[in-house]
C-alpha cells in the first residue's frame, strides 16, 4: 500500500519508518527542507535507539522516501496519516490543533482519489469529526474516510513498541476504512497482536485515558514515597509488594522526581480541560498534575538539605537531564525545574548527559556541560542523579567520593543503596522514599518518633 505520513517529528518518523518495514511504500513529508535533507542523507534528527538502522534498511529497499511536496505524497495514497504536533495551547491548557487542521486542508487539496485520512497525533475527543469537516469544506468533491489511530510509543523503546504492541487502536466509521486500516496493520494481525476497532470518539478517549492512568500511577507512588520518608519505610519494598498484586502490576511504580516528556504532561492537562469544558471535572487527573509539580519542587529541597540549606557558591554535578534514559527529549523533564533553581541559587552546575546537550544547551543556560562523570565530580559538593542512564548505574563510587570536596549524593532515581554509597566514602545520601543519611538524620528520626 502507499502511505503518506504528514509530519516527521517523533511520532511521524517512527511510524513512517516502521510502516515501510511492514512492506508498505511510505513517503514522509515535512515543511522543513533542512529536516528532509537531513533524512535523505540518512541522518536521524532525533535520538531513538535502532531508528537509524531501520530507516537505512528501508531507504535502501526503495520503500521509504522523504519530501516537502505534500501534493505528490498524497497523490494516489491509500492512507494519509496526520502526525503533526499538538502542543499545549498557552493560556487555557487545551491541545493546539492549528497544525492538524492546516494539514487537513493541505491533504484535501491534494487528494486525487479515495483515501483514509488518519489522525495519528494525540487530539481531543471530537477532533476527527472536525478534520472531516475541514476536508469537506476545503474540497467538497473529495472522496475519503477519517480514522483515529492514536500512538502508544515509549521514547527509547519506540521501534519495539511499534513492532510488538500491546494493542493497536483504530477508530473508524465505515467498512471501507476498516478494510484499509486492517490491510495496513495486517503484519501485526497475522502475529496475533490485538487490533481494537472502535468508533472515533472512543479511540480518541482511549489515548488520553491510558496516559492519564499511567501518570496517576507514577504520581501515586511518588506521593507514597514522600510518606515513606517520614515514617521510615522503603518505597522500593512497598512498590515491590504492591506490584506483585496482579490487579496492580509492577510497571510505573518506580519512585522518582516526577513524570515529564512529550505525552504525560500535555495529555493530562488536555484531559483535565476536556472534562472542565464538558462539565465533568476530572478531579483525580487535576490532582495528579498538581502533585507532580510539587514532586519536582520537593526534589530541590533534597539537594538544598544535602548542601546545608544553600547551594550558593557550591558546585553541583548533575547526572542526566533528559526526562528519561534512551532519549534526547527534554520536554517537561524534572531537570527543567531543578537545574535552573540551582543556578538561580548561586550554584555552579556541571551536567553530564549522553544525549541531552543538543536540546539542553538552550533550555539550561548557565551550566557547564561535561562528558565524563568523574571529571565533572572533581571538587563538587553534591552529586545529583536525575536520569537513570545505564552508564550511571555502575559508577565507581569510591572514585567519585575521593574526587568531590564534599561527597554527598542526591539519588533521585534510587539506583544506588544508602549503605553502598556511605561505604564508598560519601558522607550523605538521599534517595526518593528511602532511608536518608546526613547531618540532618537525627532530626528526621526525631520527627518520626
Amino acid at each position: 500500500m502507499k502511505i503518506a505520513m504528514i509530519g516527521t517529528g517523533y511520532v511521524g518518523l517512527v511510524s513512517g519508518v516502521c510502516f515501510s518495514d511492514f512492506g508498505h511504500n511510505v513517503i514522509c513529508v515535512d515543511k522543513m527542507p533542512e529536516k528532509i535533507a537531513m533524512l535523505e542523507r540518512g541522518e536521524v534528527p532525533i535520538y531513538e535507539p535502532g531508528l537509524d538502522v531501520v530507516l537505512a534498511r528501508n531507504v535502501a529497499a526503495g520503500r521509504l522516501t522523504f519530501s516537502t511536496d505534500i501534493a505528490a505524497a498524497v497523490d494516489g495514497a491509500d492512507a494519509v496519516f496526520i502526525a503533526v504536533g499538538t502542543p499545549t495551547r498557552r493560556g487555557d491548557g487545551h491541545a493546539d490543533l492549528t497544525y492538524v487542521m492546516a494539514a487537513a486542508e493541505d491533504i484535501a487539496r491534494a487528494l486525487t482519489r479515495y483515501a483514509v485520512v488518519v489522525t495519528k497525533s494525540t487530539v481531543p475527543v471530537g477532533t476527527n469529526r472536525k478534520v472531516a469537516e475541514v476536508l469537506r469544506k476545503t474540497r467538497p468533491e473529495a472522496e475519503f474516510d477519517v480514522a483515529s489511530n492514536p500512538e502508544f510509543l515509549r521514547e527509547g523503546a519506540a521501534i519495539d513498541d511499534f513492532m510488538k504492541p500491546d494493542r493497536v487502536v483504530v477508530g473508524v466509521e465505515s467498512d471501507r476504512a476498516k478494510e484499509v486500516m486492517g490491510d495496513i496493520y495486517r503484519p501485526l494481525f497475522l502475529r496475533d497482536f490485538p487490533i481494537v476497532f472502535t468508533d472515533l470518539e472512543s479511540a480518541e478517549m482511549i489515548k488520553y485515558a491510558a496516559n492519564a492512568f499511567l501518570a496517576t500511577k507514577i504520581t501515586f507512588i511518588n506521593e507514597i514515597a514522600a510518606l515513606c520518608e517520614r515514617v521510615g519505610a522503603d518505597v522500593k519494598s512497598v512498590a515491590k509488594g504492591m506490584g506483585l498484586d496482579g490487579r496492580i502490576g509492577n510497571k510505573f511504580l518506580h519512585a522518582g522526581p516526577g513524570y515529564g516528556g512529550s505525552c504525560f504532561p500535555k495529555d493530562t492537562t488536555a484531559l483535565a480541560r476536556i472534562g472542565q469544558e464538558h462539565g465533568v471535572p476530572q478531579r483525580i487527573v487535576e490532582t495528579v498534575i498538581t502533585v507532580n509539580d510539587l514532586t519536582k519542587r520537593r526534589m530541590l529541597d533534597k539537594v538544598m538539605d544535602l548542601c546545608g540549606g544553600s547551594v550558593n557558591g557550591k558546585t553541583v554535578t548533575v547526572l542526566g537531564v533528559t526526562f528519561k534514559p534512551e532519549t534526547d527529549d527534554m520536554r517537561d523533564a524534572p531537570s527543567l525545574a531543578v537545574v535552573p533553581a540551582l543556578v538561580g541559587g548561586g550554584a555552579k552546575v556541571r551536567v553530564v548527559d549522553p544525549h541531552g546537550r543538543k536540546e539542553g544547551e538552550a533550555l539550561l543556560p548557565g551550566v557547564d556541560w561535561q562528558t565524563d562523570p568523574y571529571v565533572a565530580a572533581e571538587g563538587a559538593e553534591c552529586l545529583l542523579i536525575l536520569t537513570e542512564w545505564n552508564q550511571f548505574r555502575a559508577l565507581d563510587l569510591n572514585r567519585l567520593a575521593k574526587a568531590m570536596t564534599t561527597p554527598v549524593m542526591a539519588d533521585l532515581r534510587n539506583i544506588y543503596s544508602c549503605d553502598d554509597v556511605l561505604a564508598a566514602g560519601f558522607t550523605g545520601y538521599d534517595g526518593v522514599g528511602r532511608r536518608q543519611s546526613g547531618p540532618w538524620q537525627d532530626q528526621v528520626k526525631a520527627a518520626v518518633k
